[in-house]
């Protein structure tokens, strides 16, 4: 057996479920950093970046997964809607973490999603994600059929947005969130036709 052909045997062994554990682990443990001062001196700002930090991280996690199937032959497709899942539960604890800890104020909150144009970009990826997350599951993929993929297309620009939400909530250009940017780029463009075409050559 390859390596390839381990990996595929490994990932056919390990349930769905304890990607969710595994997955899921950091967020008692960020709180009680955040509660017990492990988190510096501004902790919910630490907090809400934390977990819109490790929520990118999902999703370009999720990008990874087709092309790592048709270039290298590595079938992690039963992790996907996982970590589509999981991805959508970390942006909104990042946002919940933004309305109710960081601001709080109602009337605060759509002055920032106004004229803030890094938290009006947050807030549109946010949106782009609720159908996604609303439709991940069996029941959606039957009655929606050849929708549903295209539907769940807008995770591309969702990432996208993430990721320029990142560039601009440092307001610097930091080597981190370019990073970040470089790899959504990246893999985005191995989702284009012509690019496609030339893996299947």
């Amino acid at each position: 057996m390859t390596v390839v052909d381990h990996i595929n045997a490994f990932a056919r062994r390990v349930p769905t479920w304890g990607l969710y554990i595994l997955c899921l682990l950091p967020v008692p443990w960020l709180l009680y950093l955040a509660q017990t001062g492990g988190l510096g001196r501004e902790p919910i700002k630490a907090l809400e970046h934390e977990l819109g930090e490790i929520a990118l991280q999902l999703l370009i996690i999720g990008l990874t997964i087709t092309p790592l199937r048709r270039l290298l032959g590595v079938n992690l497709l039963k992790f996907r809607r996982a970590l589509g899942l999981l991805a959508f539960t970390y942006v909104a604890l990042h946002l919940l973490v933004w309305l109710v800890l960081d601001v709080g104020i109602l009337s605060q909150i759509w002055a920032d999603i106004i004229k803030r144009p890094y938290i009006t970009i947050g807030m549109a990826g946010f949106i782009l994600l609720l159908p996604l997350a609303v439709t991940s599951n069996n029941w959606s993929v039957r009655k929606l059929g050849a929708g549903w993929r295209k539907l769940h297309r807008l995770s591309y620009l969702a990432v996208l947005l993430g990721g320029v939400h990142y560039i601009m909530l440092t307001k610097t250009w930091a080597a981190e969130p370019l990073l970040y940017m470089a790899a959504i780029l990246g893999l985005l463009a191995l989702r284009l036709p012509k690019a496609r075409s030339k893996q299947a050559v």
